[in-house]
């Protein structure tokens, strides 16, 4: 198995290199192609105003000097990586990613890049920033699953694992995405000059967190796993919008 690592915490992360270091022990070839700093937030943007650079580092680690998480993984899988990796995994992140946390999410923005490019896809995350362990062994533990038993439909797994020793983990859930009140908070501040400077605030607290979603078989000790699509059709609206356009009267003028 060939893997491209990426994560959006940056290339030095603990994460990501601890998370190397165990995938290293289960894989032909670990190619690590991360963002040079710090891209959390960074969803699926590309770089498409400027060239993009890379560093390669003594160890063999790839950075792309400041490039988003899913610039790294198109790099990497159409360039950077010959042959082409087998699957994509992005992580381990520093926090989770955790019901609409996925919207916003590098870490996972960078999986489902993998998919859009025909490949098996993982996203981890730690709920904390401590037990990098924990994580990286359950991703080694479900690689071996996919290795013996591959998912025919290939969705992006968002896994998130709680922040426990691996002795304490109760073991996997298969989740949906809960739902968080939304984030409302700016934090501003003057700068030296007396300009505004604004800060975007904390995400919101969990809304719909109930059994059954990612926020609840983590808080109960148990590794989230949810499948992810990446079609955003809104399926069962289809039929009530074309009602509702069918009710308007007279041709659509511009």
């Amino acid at each position: 198995m060939r893997i491209l690592l990426s994560n959006d915490d940056g290339v030095l992360a603990p994460g990501i290199q601890r998370l190397a270091q165990a995938l290293r022990s289960v894989a032909v070839d670990v190619q690590i192609i991360a963002p040079d700093r710090n891209r959390s937030g960074a969803s699926s943007a590309l770089t498409l105003d400027m060239p993009l650079r890379t560093y390669h580092h003594d160890n063999g680690d790839i950075a792309v000097q400041h490039g988003t998480p899913t610039d790294c993984v198109y790099l990497g899988v159409n360039c950077l990586m010959t042959p082409a990796p087998d699957i994509v995994i992005s992580g381990i992140n520093a926090g989770p990613n955790l019901g609409d946390d996925v919207i916003y999410s590098g870490t996972v923005a960078a999986a489902i890049e993998g998919r859009h490019l025909g490949l098996p896809a993982l996203a981890v995350s730690l709920n904390g920033n401590t037990h990098y362990d924990t994580a990286a062994e359950v991703t080694c533990q479900l690689l071996k699953i996919l290795a013996k038993h591959p998912l025919r439909l290939s969705p992006v797994l968002n896994i998130n694992v709680p922040n426990l020793p691996l002795a304490e983990i109760k073991g996997w859930k298969v989740t949906r995405c809960g739902y968080r009140h939304p984030a409302n908070k700016v934090i501003t501040q003057r700068d030296p000059r007396g300009e505004t400077l604004y800060w975007i605030g904390p995400q919101g607290k969990p809304h719909d967190a109930g059994e059954g979603t990612d926020f609840d078989a983590v808080e109960q000790g148990y590794v989230s796993i949810t499948p992810l699509g990446i079609d955003l059709t809104a399926y069962h609206a289809v039929s009530q919008l074309s009602e509702w356009l069918g009710n308007v009267e007279g041709p659509v003028t511009c």
